[in-house]
């Protein structure tokens, strides 16, 4: 009798300390981040047109460019729902079109390829710093990942490397850091969109060309024109 009393109280107090052990998700309290910031990084895949050609030159291959960077977020009012963002980042683009680059890189020369000379390859293609700053609006709150923004910019970048190669199957010609191109380029854009994949536009403002540049004694003066998609991440 003694050893079953002793049972029973033994697992009477086991039950009311595992009682006491038991909680409910009501009893947690989630700390909400009032001050958070949104879209810090991003990358972005693009397709490059070129707008104010000479003429008879043409686009025969699509272009595509990459970009990523780093975005601080910094909110302008107290729901956190506009805000400015400053930030910088790296871009690669190319640009495929029938406009050869020979000669040197001090001294380019420039001419439309007829459509009865075959080639294999003819491009130019850049990497870049680049400076943007954004002004957002989104309707994003502390708890909610997914929701709707509208981003416009302005940017500016800075040439850190660039190549152009003209490969006719018979001769290869590849120039680097041409003289002509100019370092620095400037543009607006426009991203939109739900979620983490977004629709961005981009024009450039100035040509990629120095004024030095010239096909059939006009000036080059040919900008840019980038449709893609970008990703914020955090």
């Amino acid at each position: 009798m003694r050893l079953f009393l002793g049972c029973l109280l033994f697992l009477s107090f086991f039950r009311v300390s595992s009682q006491e052990a038991v909680f409910s998700i009501d009893t947690l309290h989630i700390k909400v981040d009032s001050l958070y910031r949104e879209d810090q990084f991003y990358i972005g895949v693009n397709y490059n047109s070129l707008i104010n050609k000479p003429a008879g030159v043409s686009q025969n291959k699509i272009s595509f460019g990459f970009s990523g960077g780093f975005l601080r977020d910094m909110p302008l009012n107290k729901r956190r729902t506009f805000a400015i963002a400053p930030g910088f980042g790296f871009s690669f683009n190319n640009y495929i079109q029938d406009m050869a680059i020979v000669g040197s890189n001090q001294e380019p020369i420039y001419g439309v390829i007829p459509s009865t000379v075959y080639f294999d390859k003819n491009r130019f293609e850049q990497l870049r710093l680049e400076v943007p700053i954004e002004v957002r609006w989104r309707n994003s709150t502390p708890a909610t990942y997914q929701f709707f923004r509208i981003y416009g910019g302005f940017k500016v970048s800075y040439l850190l490397a660039d190549k152009s190669v003209y490969d006719d199957g018979i001769e290869k010609i590849v120039i680097k850091n041409n003289n002509d191109f100019n370092e620095f380029l400037y543009g607006v854009y426009i991203s939109m969109g739900y979620s983490a994949f977004n629709l961005q536009v981009y024009y450039g403002l100035n040509s990629f060309f120095k004024s030095s540049a010239q096909i059939n004694s006009e000036r080059i003066y040919m900008n840019a024109l980038s449709l893609g998609l970008i990703y914020y991440i955090l």
